[in-house]
């Protein structure tokens, strides 16, 4: 250990401020969710020790938790893997164009991953009254007589959930994509052709998903992480609690456990399963992106 402080002392105290600040407000508080998540905890009186009671209460005597556990599940097989293969695809075409446009549409892609008008352009279009663009349309066109409420009809809440987490999840993770396909070297291209590549889909699977494989982790676990705390969209669009909890997820109801009915110790616990769901689901992907091009 000596003489690797000796050897990389500048590298150490250069990463010291960022790996302090992440012990700090990342390490520390999961182990203390995990820690609380067995104990009955109101923030009004001390920790009681409760040991496995929350998890029992929550998989057994909860019903909300199996609606938003379902809901998180689905939202995150659906918009996980098609923001992913979405990113991908997009970065990839956009690599092909010439430097100005890649730019200009690289940006457009990204702005609404960053813009906080994004929820109030969608609640727009899908607003209960006529004058929500889908009403509009639909009802200019002669499909429907009357204002769908789309917002507030368990049947479409989820599926316009789902459309706008992918839309807004164009973001870091295609920006890592485009940068990881700028760095790939040309020449492994020529030596593909040699070898017997013949179109552009082996190109990529051959190619240059091994060539870009970190930046493909990094977004896995960016795209992973997002779909499993949906909960802001959700709250925004169609309400915290939403009709029969049809659009809630497990955020949602940890924000309720919380903020609501200040049981820190259930929200805790709803925390912890969070977090595993999105810790194994991280292991799932990196295994496929390992075996990826072999």
């Amino acid at each position: 250990m000596r003489k690797g402080w000796e050897k990389y002392r500048m590298t150490f105290l250069f990463a010291a401020p960022f790996l302090l600040l992440f012990t700090v407000f990342t390490v520390v508080p999961v182990f203390m969710a995990i820690g609380y998540g067995f104990t009955a905890y109101n923030m009004l009186q001390p920790p009681r020790f409760v040991g496995l009671n929350n998890y029992l209460r929550l998989f057994l005597h909860d019903p909300v938790f199996i609606i938003t556990l379902k809901n998180t599940m689905l939202l995150a097989v659906v918009t996980g893997p098609v923001s992913y293969v979405i990113c991908l695809i997009v970065a990839w075409m956009i690599q092909e164009l010439p430097p100005k446009i890649r730019a200009f549409l690289t940006l457009c892609f990204y702005a609404p991953s960053i813009s906080g008008a994004v929820y109030l352009i969608w609640g727009i279009i899908f607003s209960s009254d006529s004058y929500g663009f889908a009403n509009h349309i639909m009802q200019s066109a002669g499909f429907i007589n009357e204002p769908v409420q789309w917002l507030q009809n368990p049947k479409y809440m989820l599926g316009i959930i789902m459309l706008v987490q992918i839309w807004v999840s164009l973001g870091t993770s295609f920006l890592a994509f485009i940068a990881g396909l700028q760095g790939v070297d040309r020449t492994l291209y020529e030596a593909a052709a040699v070898d017997g590549i013949k179109n552009r889909v082996q190109e990529l699977w051959y190619v240059t998903i091994p060539a870009i494989r970190p930046q493909l982790m990094f977004g896995a676990v960016i795209q992973i992480t997002a779909a499993f705390s949906i909960g802001d969209i959700s709250s925004i669009l169609a309400g915290n609690p939403s009709v029969d909890y049809a659009a809630d997820t497990l955020v949602t109801h940890m924000v309720d456990f919380s903020s609501v009915r200040f049981e820190l110790g259930m929200a805790c616990a709803l925390a912890t399963v969070l977090f595993v769901m999105m810790v194994g689901s991280n292991k799932l992907v990196n295994i496929f992106l390992k075996n990826a091009g072999k």
